[in-house]
């Protein structure tokens, strides 16, 4: 059974930084592309960034294009996602997120994480 753990969410003033790790276990992690998402209150689940499963390409969204940077430790099973220059607008629980290409995680993921609450104070 796939599992998805996320952590590293807490609270940071705006400007600070903050590493999220996800940690998958039940496939072999190599073998799929991963992704992070976001969802603020009272708004829809929205894509963050991704990265393949082999040569470790990656997207983002354009709202974190040159904050936000994403990769993996295929070796530990892991997905990191580092964020700087926090904005209060980047306040939500994040999602990590697998599926078997870079394309389909970025709408359809097969598999999600529980979250883990990310708030930035103004």
């Amino acid at each position: 059974q796939v599992q998805l753990v996320e952590s590293g969410g807490g609270l940071v003033q705006a400007g600070g930084s903050l590493r999220l790790s996800c940690a998958a276990s039940g496939r072999t992690f190599s073998l799929y592309a991963m992704g992070w998402f976001r969802q603020a209150p009272g708004k829809e689940r929205e894509f963050v960034a991704a990265i393949s499963k082999s040569d470790g390409s990656t997207y983002s969204a354009d709202s974190v294009k040159g904050r936000f940077t994403i990769s993996r430790a295929n070796a530990k099973n892991t997905v990191y996602l580092q964020m700087n220059s926090l904005k209060p607008e980047d306040t939500a629980v994040y999602y990590c997120a697998e599926a078997p290409t870079i394309v389909v995680v970025t709408t359809t993921p097969n598999y999600w994480g529980q979250g883990t609450q990310v708030t930035v104070s103004s």
